[in-house]
C-alpha cells in the first residue's frame, strides 16, 4: 500500500503524538518514514520575538539547533521501531508549500500529519497548515488529532 510516509513535525505534543502514528503505521506496512521540519525565513519585521532579538546568521544557526533537535528525536522513535526514516530540514514563508514540494521529490505516497500545531493567535495569524496541505496537496493526507 503506503511505501514512504511524510510527516512534518514542529516539536509540539500533537505533532509528537502524529510521529507515533506514523511510525506505527510505517512498521505495520514495512515502509520508510520521511520527516520534515520547517522553519520560517527569517524577516526583519516580524511578530516572533527570536526573530527581533538575533542577526539573521543567529536566528540560521539556532532554527538549524532547533530543528536537528526536532529531527532527531522522530529518527529516534522511528530506529526503537526498526522503521528506517530519511530527515529533511527545510525553511519557507509557506511550510505548508514546502511540505507538498518535499512530499512529491522524495516520492512519498502519504502525508500522516497533525490536526494543528500553534495555537492562539499564532494560530490564527499563520492559519492551519495541515489544512492548506488537504487543500492543495494530490497526495493523501491523514491528519492525526
Amino acid at each position: 500500500m503506503f511505501k514512504n510516509i511524510l510527516v512534518p513535525t514542529d516539536g509540539t505534543k500533537l505533532s509528537d503524538k502524529a510521529v507515533k502514528q506514523a511510525v506505527a503505521i510505517a512498521k505495520q506496512l514495512k515502509a520508510k518514514l520521511t520527516t520534515i521540519h520547517v522553519a520560517p525565513k527569517f524577516h526583519t519585521f516580524t511578530y516572533q520575538i527570536e526573530m527581533l532579538e538575533m542577526t539573521r546568521k543567529e536566528y540560521a544557526e539556532a532554527s538549524a539547533q532547533r530543528a536537528d533537535q526536532i529531527l532527531q528525536h522522530v529518527e529516534r522513535v522511528a530506529h526503537s521501531a526498526g522503521v528506517r526514516c530519511e530527515k529533511v530540514r527545510s525553511s519557507g514563508d509557506q511550510p505548508f508549500e514546502e511540505i507538498i514540494r518535499t512530499a512529491t521529490r522524495k516520492g512519498c505516497d502519504l502525508i500522516l500529519m497533525a490536526s494543528h500545531g500553534r495555537r492562539g493567535i499564532e494560530g490564527f495569524l499563520l492559519g492551519s497548515e495541515t489544512q492548506k496541505v488537504l487543500t492543495h496537496s494530490k497526495i493523501p493526507v491523514l491528519v492525526c488529532r
